[in-house]
């Protein structure tokens, strides 16, 4: 089937839920882990998944916290991870390879925005270590899983902020450069959106399909780096602290705003498809990158060739490499 960066007609809207997007759809032999699933969008993620019959590995930093938040919702198992610690990813994914199931959907979700600077044990800037190469890590690790699968799709939570530039291959740690922690979580982001390029490219021949998409703004514990002050000011909360709540605008629900990773990881319209930036629930538009328009995909987030290169890049700072037909190298 053909495929091009412009939107199908899914039927779902900017105000669809996650519920509302896997109605009628039947899970309930399939296995899917959600980084960040237990709290906020991850956790309407999770929720969806499961009505619809899904066994759902969450894995978090904090068990505690994330069985408290899970607790009541049935088909989940609870497993620590730290993405910015390669020890960890290489626990989790080999205990599940261990398991000797196959992985049908695998969601990056987990993220942080906004930090100031810091830094992993290997020196990396904090952003793109967790929301890119730790990711990165995880599904080169999985890979056998999802190969098993035999239908697998993998889905990167990438965002509007792709926007704000190309991704820097000369300095993606803010080594030579002031920190600018805008800058980087926009060039963490694009690199979501590269790496779904980049494992479509690998996993076709294997029946593993990515996409890549911006959920909407929805106001989480992801915003614990964004004042009070700046959430009023940019209309995101109301005088007394509340979401503004317009989805038409970009202000979404958790549930709302988990819809389009639901949808990207079940939806029937995207059968054949791969290599995709999603919004609202349907493929997003590919827009001038001088664009001032709200949403829409610049070309840089979904250029094969920059793709390539951040693979290889990728491969070089995890120590983690795929060789597509035996899996993964370390």
């Amino acid at each position: 089937m053909s495929q091009s960066q412009n939107p199908l007609g899914s039927g779902f809207s900017a105000a669809s839920t996650a519920l509302e997007v896997i109605s009628g759809i039947d899970l309930s032999r399939e296995t899917a882990l959600v980084t960040g699933g237990s709290n906020g969008m991850g956790l309407e993620i999770t929720r969806a998944l499961v009505s619809a019959g899904a066994s759902v590995v969450v894995p978090a930093r904090n068990l505690d916290k994330a069985k408290a938040a899970l607790d009541g919702i049935e088909g989940v198992e609870v497993v620590t991870l730290d993405l910015m610690d390669p020890a960890s990813i290489k626990t989790l994914a080999d205990t599940f390879l261990a398991s000797n199931r196959g992985l049908d959907i695998l969601i990056n979700n987990a993220g942080t925005m906004l930090n100031p600077l810091t830094r992993d044990s290997r020196g990396y800037e904090c952003q793109l270590s967790t929301n890119h190469l730790g990711h990165f890590d995880l599904a080169v690790r999985l890979w056998p899983a999802l190969v098993k699968a035999k239908n697998a799709r993998v889905i990167s939570v990438s965002s509007r902020a792709h926007q704000y530039g190309r991704f820097d291959f000369d300095d993606p740690n803010f080594e030579r450069q002031p920190y600018d922690a805008s800058l980087a979580y926009g060039r963490s982001k694009t690199a979501n959106a590269l790496f779904a390029v980049g494992l479509d490219k690998r996993g076709q021949a294997h029946g593993v399909r990515a996409f890549s998409l911006h959920p909407g703004g929805v106001i989480t514990e992801l915003a614990k780096f964004i004042s009070t002050e700046d959430l009023k000011a940019t209309g995101y909360i109301d005088a007394d602290g509340n979401p503004i709540i317009d989805p038409e605008r970009n202000m979404k629900t958790p549930a709302q705003g988990a819809a389009t990773a639901v949808w990207c990881a079940t939806s029937p319209i995207l059968d054949g498809l791969g290599g995709l930036y999603c919004e609202n629930c349907d493929v997003a538009p590919a827009l001038p990158d001088d664009s001032r328009e709200l949403l829409g995909v610049r070309s840089w987030a979904f250029d094969p060739e920059a793709a390539e290169k951040l693979w290889t890049l990728s491969e070089e700072l995890t120590g983690v490499r795929l060789d597509s037909s035996n899996g993964p190298v370390a």
